[in-house]
């Protein structure tokens, strides 16, 4: 199998979120794998919040059981990143990984209703 030599950013963007996630795997696989992580270009225009952030980073979907109804099937848990927000937040690459890993543990925790420190000791917590 060849490795491409040029990556695009999205597929560089991509690849951020899988190492986030793959950090966590080691302490989190079980709850982990009950999880669906996306990354869209954007927060959709309608996305309503109270919060104080501008722009969101990331939304949580919380998934739902099966409750036995084709209308209605079980859908996992979701958590969507959005790419260009991200970016425009951070310099550079190195830092691109370190906020993208940020907001995967924060929604992570947030899922599981846990501090993110929790999740990850290596959280930056309050600065």
């Amino acid at each position: 199998m060849e490795v491409p030599l040029y990556r695009s950013r999205s597929e560089r963007f991509d690849d951020l979120v899988l190492l986030a996630v793959s950090q966590l795997e080691p302490r989190w696989e079980a709850e982990l794998s009950g999880v669906e992580f996306a990354v869209e270009e954007i927060p959709p225009a309608d996305l309503a919040s109270d919060d104080p952030e501008p722009v969101p980073l990331a939304r949580l979907e919380p998934g739902s059981a099966d409750v036995g109804s084709p209308e209605h099937p079980a859908r996992p848990a979701r958590i969507v990143l959005y790419r260009r927000p991200l970016m425009a937040r951070a310099d550079g690459d190195d830092e691109l990984g370190e906020l993208v890993l940020d907001v995967v543990v924060e929604e992570f925790a947030l899922l599981l209703g846990l501090d993110p420190q929790i999740v990850d000791p290596g959280y930056p917590g309050d600065e």
